[in-house]
């Protein structure tokens, strides 16, 4: 199973979008440093996720949600990440 995520900055207005086959793995190598761009911006905690049944099915969601009408989409999650 592979996932797609959102993370969002606790202390600046940031956000990360990733895929991995583990969330909370990976949410932690963002908390703990070992991303060079998530580093600066931590702590970090996770807004949203959505699963997958292949890697290839993850990757394009994650194109998706980086592009300009999945900015679109992401907007709508940030007013409801408050309940996550």
């Amino acid at each position: 199973m592979y996932y797609i995520y959102i993370l969002r900055s606790i202390v600046v207005k940031k956000s990360y979008i990733g895929y991995t086959n583990n969330v909370e793995k990976r949410l932690l190598e963002h908390n703990s440093g070992k991303s060079i761009y998530t580093r600066k911006y931590r702590p970090w905690r996770i807004i949203y996720v959505e699963d997958f049944l292949n890697e290839t099915d993850a990757i394009l969601r994650e194109k998706y949600l980086k592009s300009r009408a999945g900015r679109k989409k992401m907007k709508e999650i940030f007013l409801h990440s408050e309940i996550v």
